[in-house]
Formats: C-alpha cells, structure tokens, sequence
C-alpha cells in the first residue's frame, strides 16, 4: 500500500457546512487530507470556511467547468478523490473519465425519491412534505452522468412528523449529513465500502 496521502477537492456551491464538517474529520487524518475547495459560486461562503482552515480554494465560471480548465488545479494539488457538499451542477464526462469511481455525492432524500435535476435543498424538504412521507433521510452515492443516478453507497433514515415544516425536515436531515458523510467518504476511499458502479 501506498504511503501517499490519498487528497480531497471538495466542490461546493453555498455556505459549506457539510464541507466545514468534513474540514474537521479530516483535519488530523494520519492518511486522508482535504486540500482544495472549489466553487461554482464566487459568493459562497464555502470559500470562506476553507480560508478558515487554511486550505486552498477558488471559485471557477460555468465555461471553465465545462471545458475542463479546472482540471489544472485538480492536477496541481494531486487530488485523488472529489466530494460534492452542495453543488449543484451536472458534473461533465471530462471530470468522470478523469475520476472514474472517484466522485462521491450526498443528497438530502431517500434516493431514487426527490432525485433529478433541480431537486436540491429546500425544494426536496418541501416535496417530502407534500407527499406526507414518514421518514426522509440522506443517500451517499458515487458520481456518474446523471443526476443523483450513482451507485448507492450508504442511505441513512429518520422518522419526521406529520406536523413538520419543511425547515424542521430539513434539520433532520442536516444532523443525518454531519453525522454520516464524513465517516462515509473516509470508509470509500480507504477501500472499506465497495465503490465498484
């Protein structure tokens, strides 16, 4: 086995607290270390939370996703594994080839329910809420071309009440994401979960 320290680029698009949460847990890992965040949005908060914590971050334009300029700070950071905290594009065929089976993602539903493009945040918490569900929860899947569409790794559940807003739906679901998906992804990438699509 490699001495190399596998390194993390998470990608985020809002405020970051999934991804502050798995600045933490990886903080002291004696072989696991997040070096980049990246952003789709300059406004993000989630470059604030890296500076934070002194790691290295950047925030990119819708063309220099799709036509692979990111790739520059992938390569020159060595990144070996990507998380997706919060981000809400399409992730392109350049960055799966490049990555294969080595893009992960959390989304706030019990997948394959509430998934596809434009289902993310509060929209998913108020679709639940429509539909009168008893439990929501979280799914941790692997990255392919489609959205939300990757192999499940690991769903975690939590009964909700008729009577909950869409926001105290969401605090369960919050409290489900910090508690599981840094555990999650150090288990991926140490080989412990079986990541093969």
């Amino acid at each position: 086995m490699s001495s190399e320290k596998s390194r993390i680029a998470v990608f985020a698009s809002g405020s970051g607290t999934n991804a502050e949460e798995i600045f933490k847990h990886f903080r002291n890992h004696p072989t696991i270390e997040v070096v980049l965040l990246l952003s789709n949005n300059p406004e993000a908060y989630a470059l604030q939370r890296a500076k934070n914590f002194g790691i290295r971050n950047a925030a990119f334009t819708r063309d220099e996703f799709r036509n692979g300029q990111i790739l520059h700070h992938l390569r020159e950071n060595k990144i070996t594994h990507i998380v997706l905290a919060g981000f809400l594009w399409l992730v392109p065929e350049y960055l799966l080839h490049e990555y294969p089976d080595r893009i992960i993602n959390i989304h706030p539903a019990l997948l394959p329910k509430y998934g596809g493009k434009g289902m993310y945040g509060s929209r998913v918490h108020e679709a639940v809420k429509a539909a009168r569900d008893l439990e929501t929860g979280i799914t941790i899947h692997l990255v392919n071309d489609r959205y939300d569409e990757g192999r499940i790794l690991f769903q975690g559940r939590c009964p909700i009440e008729a009577t909950y807003s869409p926001e105290q739906i969401a605090q369960c679901v919050h409290k489900l994401e910090y508690e599981h998906y840094p555990r999650v992804i150090e288990e991926w990438i140490l080989g412990k979960i079986d990541n093969r699509q």
